[in-house]
């Protein structure tokens, strides 16, 4: 048993003085990811910081037509919201997609933004992994990388960011606020996790002591129309091999907005901007669909036994954009 101490805390700026205090600390919210890899022993902090009290559990609409999601919303809560669900239905379907039922009922919108890699290596101690303990190596190139990355890997580190939420939140153009020592920060959704280069232990931008405080949405393009889908090894409580978030706008049968984010395929969510490139103004067919996909997986890497991964993100990302596109009565 490794001892740890337990702060509740009261307020945003307590939590952040007892970050500040204490250089080991870690903020606890629901715990799903955090206590896990602590029973593992991949993590040991000296304080948790337990945030569960603090007024960030609110979905609030903002004056431009926006949304904000405060950090402690609940995954199912958030899923369920009228506001989500009716405005940004691949946020509410990427949300149901992930875990159980029981987890989404605890697990919040903040912890899901910061949940660790799902790597065999990185969660056995007893093997080495540079993401866990930098300059160590990382056994899952040459070993078991069936599920892990495609694009965007290094020799340091081929680990997937596991979040789908992520990945419909990239697809919007979300950003996520933080507060720390220095003030107040925004920063886009697709820069705030990293790709590993040489820092793989490094998952995010975020700065010690800072906290996740909210996620911003901006307004819902009129007219598009959104979809989340992700392909995995059984049919519920899996990761994702790969998925694919989409939000197209078809405009007198070509596409006049388009933006796509891949999950499942790198370090973070994966937002396919050479593939938006290409839909951007072209006919909304199947045929440019492929050509987008292929587009963007010509940067794709793969390993010994992930090669597969390429074939079925360009199948999936056809699949939605195509019913997508359709008319309303194909659909």
């Amino acid at each position: 048993m490794k001892p740890f101490g337990y702060l509740r805390a009261t307020s945003v700026e307590e939590a952040l003085r007892a970050a500040a205090d204490e250089p080991g600390a870690r903020f606890l919210g629901g715990g799903t990811n955090l206590v896990d890899l602590m029973k593992l022993g991949v993590e040991a902090p000296r304080l948790l910081i337990d945030v569960t009290r603090l007024p960030l559990d609110r979905v609030e609409a903002l004056p431009d037509g926006g949304l904000r999601i405060g950090a402690l919303v609940r995954n199912s809560d958030l899923a369920a919201a009228a506001a989500v669900r009716d405005r940004y239905p691949v946020l509410s379907q990427a949300l149901l997609a992930g875990a159980s039922g029981q987890l989404r009922n605890i697990a919040t919108t903040g912890g899901n933004l910061l949940q660790r890699t799902r790597c065999l290596y990185f969660q056995d101690i007893s093997k080495p992994c540079n993401k866990r303990e930098p300059g160590t190596g990382c056994p899952a190139r040459e070993g078991a990388h069936r599920d892990l990355a495609v694009l965007g890997h290094s020799e340091h580190c081929v680990a997937t960011q596991p979040s789908d939420m992520a990945v419909a939140l990239a697809a919007l153009d979300a950003e996520v606020q933080l507060q720390g020592p220095d003030g107040e920060r925004t920063v886009p959704v697709t820069d705030f996790h990293r790709l590993p280069g040489d820092r793989p232990e490094r998952d995010t931008v975020i700065r010690p002591g800072e906290l996740l405080t909210a996620v911003r949405l901006p307004p819902p393009v009129p007219g598009a129309r959104s979809r989340y889908r992700k392909a995995r090894d059984r049919a519920s409580f899996a990761f994702a091999l790969v998925s694919v978030a989409a939000v197209l706008e078809v405009h007198d049968g070509a596409v006049r907005r388009a933006a796509l984010a891949f999950g499942g395929l790198a370090h973070r969510p994966w937002r396919a901007r050479a593939a938006e490139e290409v839909l951007h103004g072209a006919p909304a067919t199947e045929d440019t669909f492929a050509r987008a996909a292929d587009a963007e997986l010509t940067a794709a890497r793969p390993l010994r036994d992930n090669g597969f991964k390429v074939a079925l993100a360009r199948n999936l990302t056809v699949g939605v954009l195509a019913g997508l596109a359709a008319p309303p009565d194909d659909r």
